[in-house]
């Protein structure tokens, strides 16, 4: 068992920073306390997992967060407390490890508590996350030099993997290279399709680099673009606009989506367009603020933004940038530019 001391309240984690770094995830476990009285919970119970990294998890295999006590541990159960009613388990929990924690306790998704406090970064957390985009953009720039004609989409996303593994990147968390009318696929992954001059092409990565997550997803055409397909693509890069310029502090993150969906709608687009226009990311590739929350947006909340239409059996498009919110407006993270790029080779 490894405990983790605490720390005064205005101490936070530190990426990967050694001591700081516990004595500032102590600063959180105060906050997180707080939180669990607040929601009646007695313990939480997490395995690696972005809520685990939170609360500055090493190694595990469990973090547990009790009143009075925070370890790393192979015997969660053993440090719930006798009694407790309420016990928050991390939600990527396999259903096994749900029976061998075997406490007599409600369970009830750990999310919950932790959540609301990792809706806002803090400034070396942004800074984390932009480093970690200036990554997966140097990946698609390094791809814009590749040769694609001729090579099938499989083939080109093993080498895209290859050079995120080469930019540092520690996870994988999604690769995705479309040609043709597999743009016209949201969750489409990499075949044996051939790309050819005269294709749209779809590329995207996400990963996690030094704890952090980015995605970054731009669009290209393949020698020329196919007929009406940069009209099609000026939409979404309009309505990506649309979005980011209403991304500051205290506008509901559901005016995001409307202003993205505004635009969209009314280039005639509008039944193609992507159920949802963006999500939160941070330690986590898919954590808040979420469009379809009440959310209200504030400074330190960073944003995947995603504005995509998808034409069946024709092609699609989709652009993703990470934003942060900030007390001035809307921070692009990034700098690539979103205009069409034509490969000629």
């Amino acid at each position: 068992m490894t405990p983790l001391p605490d720390a005064t309240p205005d101490a936070l984690p530190a990426a990967r920073a050694g001591g700081g770094e516990t004595s500032r995830a102590g600063g959180r476990v105060v906050a997180v306390r707080e939180a669990m009285a607040g929601a009646g919970v007695d313990a939480l119970v997490l395995r690696p997992s972005p809520d685990f990294r939170f609360l500055g998890g090493r190694e595990g295999p469990y973090l547990v967060v009790t009143g009075d006590a925070v370890a790393e541990t192979a015997e969660p159960a053993r440090l719930v407390p006798e009694g407790a009613r309420r016990v928050g388990v991390d939600p990527e929990m396999r259903v096994r490890e749900l029976f061998w924690l075997a406490v007599e306790a409600e369970l009830v998704p750990a999310s919950a508590v932790l959540a609301p406090l990792r809706l806002r970064k803090e400034p070396y957390e942004i800074e984390a996350v932009a480093r970690a985009v200036a990554a997966a953009e140097e990946v698609l720039g390094q791809a814009r030099e590749l040769a694609w004609f001729g090579a099938g989409e499989r083939a080109m996303a093993r080498r895209l993997r290859l050079l995120l593994v080469e930019s540092g990147c520690e996870e994988v968390l999604s690769l995705r290279v479309a040609a043709g009318e597999n743009t016209a696929r949201p969750e489409h992954a990499p075949g044996e399709r051939v790309i050819n001059p005269g294709d749209a092409l779809l590329v995207a990565v996400c990963g996690r680099w030094d704890g952090y997550c980015a995605e970054v997803a731009r669009v290209f055409a393949v020698a020329e673009p196919p007929e009406d397909f940069e009209a099609m693509y000026s939409v979404v890069a309009a309505a990506h606009r649309a979005g980011l310029s209403v991304m500051r502090p205290g506008v509901p993150v559901a005016a995001v989506s409307r202003a993205v969906g505004e635009v969209i709608d009314g280039s005639g687009y509008g039944r193609f367009a992507a159920a949802h226009a963006g999500r939160g990311i941070g330690l986590g590739h898919d954590e808040g603020p979420r469009p379809d929350e009440d959310t209200v947006l504030a400074a330190g909340m960073t944003f995947c933004l995603e504005p995509a239409i998808y034409v069946p059996d024709l092609f699609g498009a989709r652009v993703a940038d990470v934003v942060a919110c900030s007390d001035g407006g809307p921070l692009a993270l990034g700098t690539s530019p979103h205009s069409l790029t034509v490969l000629d080779r």
